[in-house]
This record gives structure tokens, C-alpha cells and sequence, in this order.
């Protein structure tokens, strides 16, 4: 059916139709930076559900206090396991410290291995669970090892 018949009540989300944001089963390990995010992600969403129970419409309300919940739920949950690890450098790969590779085809890429939830590859951070980052943990510098069945040196451990 068209959405044109549709009834806008039918398009708002409630809490029972939005479905919770998937918690990982891995050890939620968070750099100092990432712990300072979870913190401001909590404090938006308490916002966000602060101002849903505020303003606007019924309806609107529904769906921007089914939101806030959600994401009040996610991250009370992530930082409620957080687990802070400062960074030790011993010349190895390790969370929170940044390697650099050098790729078969001679590109390199240089790569922080942080918490699951401050990861962004388009900005250079890769999750410590990735197969990126398994790959390369405990490493150092001069090593080799396989990523995406490709051998990669490591080129600089920070």
C-alpha cells in the first residue's frame, strides 16, 4: 500500500515498534575519549527525553519520547559496563594506541584501535574487536600479519 493511505498516526513510532539498539557481548573497553562520548550521549539523550515529555503534540511526543527512550536505555547500559583501559606503550599493538601498515599494494594506513562504540573508520579508529584490530594485537613494529587475507607489515606502533 501507498503511504498517501495511510493514516500520519501510523507512521509514528511508538516505544513497542522501535526496536532496541543491539548491545555487544564483547567487554565494553572505552579510552578516556570514548567514556567522555558515552557520557555526552547519555546526557543528550536524558535531553531529548527531558524535552519529549515537555513539548510538542501528542503524537510527536510519542515518537521523540519512544526515541529518547531507546537511546536512554542504550547508552545507561554502555556506559554501566564501560570499562576504562589507559594506553601502554610497550612498542606493542595495543587498545588505544594507533599502527600503522603497510599494505601489499604499498598503501599504508594508519589505524587507533579503540572501543567498539567511538570507532569511525572514515576517521582512522577501528573497534578492538574487529578482525582489523585481532589481527593485529600484541604485534610490533617490523611484524607481519594477515588482514582480509592480505599480509600487512607493521610499519609504527604508537
Amino acid at each position: 500500500m501507498s503511504v498517501a493511505f495511510t493514516r500520519e498516526e501510523d507512521l509514528e513510532a511508538t516505544a513497542a515498534d522501535l526496536v532496541d539498539r543491539p548491545i555487544s557481548p564483547h567487554p565494553n573497553h572505552v579510552t578516556p575519549e570514548g567514556l567522555a562520548m558515552i557520557e555526552a550521549e547519555l546526557a543528550a539523550a536524558r535531553a531529548a527525553y527531558t524535552k519529549a515529555q515537555t513539548e510538542g503534540s501528542i503524537e510527536a511526543d510519542r515518537t521523540a519520547m519512544a526515541r529518547a527512550t531507546r537511546d536512554l536505555r542504550y547508552w545507561s547500559a554502555r556506559r554501566a559496563s564501560a570499562q576504562l583501559l589507559e594506553t601502554t606503550l610497550d612498542g606493542r599493538v595495543r587498545f588505544g594506541g594507533s599502527v600503522t601498515i603497510e599494505r601489499e599494494d604499498g598503501r599504508t594506513q594508519t589505524w587507533r584501535i579503540v572501543g567498539e562504540d567511538e570507532a569511525d573508520p572514515a576517521k582512522g579508529s577501528v573497534s578492538h574487536v574487529s578482525p582489523l584490530a585481532r589481527a593485529l594485537m600484541g604485534k610490533r613494529e617490523g611484524d607481519e600479519a594477515t588482514v582480509a587475507g592480505q599480509s600487512v607489515e607493521i610499519v609504527a606502533v604508537d
